[in-house]
């Protein structure tokens, strides 16, 4: 019985995989769809597609491309497990410093090359189409970090007054950014505007002194490099000091100019690799690219250093960058901008702030008194937020970003770049995802970078592309197993040279529609090429496809498929069976053209251990009952037949009893059955025995109640267990019987005198209130009668005066 329950088991454990696998497949499996000739087309085709490499693996008929398959398909479909080629992808870090913990004023004076923010800095991922690499990187802002600072400030006639206040910053910022780093650098450079009409005048005089009045103003310029990088305040003091206010002619300024000299030309200005500000300071709006054609200037902005003796000389040449190229160069050169302006322009700069990342823009007063200020406030806003950038991803590649920031703060898509709030030693993580959704075609390696907008750290990720599978290195060029070495032989098919087709490369193109080559495509006696159900290629049958990829047509001549079996219940083989061949290969324990049979005989065990009840032989897992008289599932019911109860009465009654209709015939009609007696009915033999058993409970001929059981044993042993004593009913107690009828019929004589009593009273009270109603509503008559006359007459005289 166990070993029957377990291969039952095991049978439907099979049958739950092969109908969730036909699930599965019902949409059509990507990796056939993409009819891969080749191991590396078929893991192309997605993450899940394997390629069987075994040699003898298709059947009759089927195509190379029945090869590429889910690698659950093709270990049904019998391949083992080694030979198919299945490559996955993989990372491997490359290096990996940990992130630089150090506290300001440490004694370790670190070069800034030597301080490290960003973890990992270099790894290699293995990429093959469809699957993605995770890897997280780890990014802390490091403490005492050092700082270069360029301020860029706007030296036309309205900036006058600001450049007084500007003269004494380099002391002033050095001793408010020793707060933050013990490594800090200021430099200054200004600018006006290009020097062609109509931006300035060009007349000679206007050229000596663009000022108007007694204004003693230097010669207008584009952009002059005044003090590089410089970690001597004094040395700014004394620079600014001796510079000059100068002029121009219309209100926007030509500063776009100055910050991109300011980001290309990295000798000139001494930029390190450390954290980058540029203060651009101005009260005007700016040009931009297009509005040199005012002064014929035509040629685009060309982003390179131009600084002869510290001095813009292409100004004249060159028209002023665009938006778009200025948010390049200062991201390339990880420059973050401070835009210091009036309160006139800030809705201006504000919009530019948006359109270059890392960027801040700050309001100054109209004497930049508060410069200092808002460049503390600036580089704070500036400081606390990380985003992440890449370069340019190859054709096919994405990216994707998942931020994990301080306070549980988690954000996926573009806001999963960047991190807020940050302070200095707060450590956040971006969880970083890339996926090839194709092979390159020239299938080199590719180098991207990844960085944190405004710092030089970045980390560079070597992408590797898996477009081949390793058995095609060990192909075999021009084998003889394609056709005398008409192609390669390789993940166990043949990859045909051009001009061959077939699948072993037996055919070249031009013999393809032969009509010899037809012949061998037709079954003897048939005129059906593949039998309609495929392509002669090469004298061979190649199968056609179906829409459900799970069904399949095979054979020499396409005539076998796996889905036009005997059904039942609506499945293929009863899903008790695999179809092959349009004939049936059932499961153990399963037999019929349908599989519908079950060769399983618990389905027919009666209670009794017996199979049918003894009365039926097991078919397919249903009892066929022999006797007509019996049925249901183990033929133990019988509609037309007595109870066995009733069958066995007499026979009981006059064996233990001498009594019944029996009693004469007892001898011979009543010795079929063993008989024990037993004291009482506790003493009968009760249900759980082995043998089947029926509890009776009959009258005899005096109306008393016998109890006994029948049961069969396996030998067919009948055997009755009777109790000695009948129960015989006690008669009627004529007394109580009398008075109890008598008592009745009192008591409801009485009830029914109450009730006339009660209904009498009911009526009296309802006809006196209607007479008390009637009489309150009863209106006499009190007038006069009008014919009536009063017998006295008074009559008075006229002339009494009473007197």
């Amino acid at each position: 019985m166990a070993e029957t329950n377990f291969k039952w088991l095991t049978c439907a454990g099979i049958l739950c995989c092969l109908i969730w696998n036909g699930f599965a497949q019902q949409g059509g499996s990507d990796c056939i769809k993409a009819n891969a000739k080749s191991c590396g087309e078929c893991i192309q085709a997605g993450p899940n597609c394997g390629w069987c490499k075994k040699t003898d693996f298709l059947q009759e008929g089927e195509p190379t491309s029945a090869r590429c398959d889910d690698l659950a398909a093709l270990k049904s479909k019998g391949c083992p497990m080694e030979d198919i080629e299945n490559p996955r992808g993989s990372k491997q870090v490359l290096e990996n410093r940990e992130v630089t913990n150090r506290k300001k004023g440490a004694a370790e004076k670190l070069k800034p090359e030597a301080i490290t923010q960003i973890q990992p800095q270099k790894l290699s991922l293995h990429l093959r189409v469809g699957e993605p690499q995770t890897f997280s990187l780890k990014f802390k802002r490091a403490e005492d970090y050092p700082i270069d600072l360029y301020y860029l400030m706007d030296l036309s006639y309205s900036m006058k007054d600001d450049l007084e206040n500007v003269k004494s910053l380099g002391t002033a910022l050095m001793l408010e950014m020793e707060k933050i780093t013990s490594d800090f650098r200021i430099g200054f450079g200004s600018f006006v505007e290009k020097t062609v009409m109509p931006y300035i005048s060009t007349t000679p005089a206007k050229l000596r002194n663009p000022c108007t009045g007694d204004q003693n103003c230097t010669s207008p310029f584009s952009y002059k490099n005044v003090l590089s990088l410089t970690s001597e305040g004094n040395k700014f003091n004394e620079l600014v000091g001796k510079q000059h206010i100068s002029g121009n002619l219309d209100s926007p300024e030509g500063g776009f100019d100055a910050i991109m000299q300011v980001a290309v030309c990295g000798e000139q200005i001494g930029w390190r690799n450390v954290t980058r500000l540029l203060v651009f300071s101005t009260d005007a709006g700016f040009h931009f690219a297009g509005d040199g054609k005012l002064g014929g200037i035509v040629l685009p902005n060309d982003g390179k250093c131009h600084l002869e003796n510290n001095v813009y000389t292409m100004s004249h040449y060159y028209d002023y960058p665009s938006i778009a190229h200025l948010v390049q160069k200062l991201s390339e050169n990880n420059i973050q901008t401070i835009f210091a302006v009036t309160e006139e322009f800030q809705a201006v700069y504000k919009e530019l702030k948006n359109l270059i990342p890392k960027s801040a823009v700050g309001t100054l007063s109209s004497n930049s008194s508060n410069v200092i200020q808002l460049i503390i406030d600036a580089y704070n806003s500036l400081s606390s937020e990380v985003i992440l950038e890449n370069t340019k991803l190859p054709k096919g590649v994405t990216i994707s970003y998942k931020s994990f920031c301080k306070n549980g703060v988690n954000d996926t898509q573009e806001d999963g770049r960047k991190c807020s709030n940050i302070s200095i030693g707060d450590e956040v993580r971006f969880e970083i995802n890339i996926t090839a959704n194709e092979c390159p075609k020239k299938e080199q390696n590719e180098t991207i970078k990844i960085k944190p907008l405004g710092f030089t750290e970045e980390v560079e990720i070597n992408l590797q592309f898996i477009c081949e599978c390793q058995c095609q290195s060990e192909g075999e060029p021009n084998s003889p197993a394609c056709h005398a070495g008409n192609g390669t032989f390789e993940c166990g098919a043949c990859r045909c040279n051009e001009g061959r087709i077939g699948r072993l490369c037996e055919c070249s193109t031009d013999e393809v529609n032969s009509e010899d080559m037809d012949a061998y495509c037709r079954r003897e006696n048939s005129t059906e090429i593949c039998s309609n159900n495929g392509e002669c290629i090469c004298g061979q049958c190649v199968c056609k496809k179906r829409e459900n990829t799970n069904e399949v047509y095979s054979g020499k001549y396409c005539e076998c498929d796996n889905f036009n079996c005997d059904r039942s219940n609506g499945l293929i083989c009863g899903g008790n069976g695999i179809c092959k061949c349009r004939v049936c290969e059932c499961f153990p324990n399963f037999t019929g053209s349908a599989c519908d049979c079950s060769l399983d005989t618990t389905p027919c065990m009666a209670s009794n251990g017996q199979i049918c009840n003894g009365r039926g032989t097991c078919e397919c897992g249903t009892c066929n009952c022999t006797d007509p008289k019996f049925q249901g599932p183990t033929c133990e019911m019988c509609q037309t037949c007595l109870g066995v109860c009733a069958e066995h009465k007499d026979c009981v009654q006059c064996r233990a009893f001498d009594k019944g209709e029996k009693k004469e015939t007892c001898s011979q009609e009543c010795m079929h059955f063993n008989m024990t007696r037993v004291e009482s009915r506790d003493k009968l033999p009760q249900p759980g025995q082995p043998d089947p058993l029926s509890h009776c409970k009959e009258k005899d001929v005096d109306d008393c109640w016998f109890y006994f059981t029948y049961s069969v044993n396996s030998n067919g042993e009948a055997n009755v267990h009777v109790v000695e004593t009948p129960e015989c009913p006690s008669g009627p107690d004529i007394i109580p019987i009398v008075a109890g009828v008598v008592a009745g019929i009192v008591l409801i004589g009485l009830a029914l005198l109450l009730i006339w009593k009660l209904l009498m009273i009911i009526h009296d009270r309802r006809e006196f209130a209607k007479f008390e109603k009637e009489k309150m509503n009863a209106k006499w008559d009190t007038g006069e009668n009008p014919i009536y006359k009063s017998a006295v007459t008074t009559v008075v005289n006229p002339k009494y005066e009473g007197k």
